[in-house]
């Protein structure tokens, strides 16, 4: 096996990160290619951003209060110990 040099790990690591940074633009099929069929109902296509945009039931708000501090917990009468 052959193994990979110093210099050549550290290369990979620094180029990874830029890697995913770049493009800008507007998103655009791939020449041949379309955009998904318009749903049911609806006479326009979606563009590319509104296909990525999240709808609110993608990614539904939390309905319970988190609690920020430590409370101790109220006796729950169902905890009977073992019979």
């Amino acid at each position: 096996m052959r193994t990979i040099s110093v210099s050549a790990a550290l290369a990979l690591a620094l180029a990874c990160p830029l890697a995913g940074c770049g493009q800008t633009a507007e998103l655009k099929p791939r020449p041949g290619h379309q955009l998904p069929m318009a749903p049911f109902g609806r006479e326009d296509r979606q563009t590319a951003t509104q296909l990525l945009t999240p709808q609110p039931q993608d990614a539904p708000q939390r309905s319970v209060e988190l609690r920020s501090r430590s409370e101790d917990r109220q006796d729950d009468p169902f905890d009977l110990p073992p019979q």
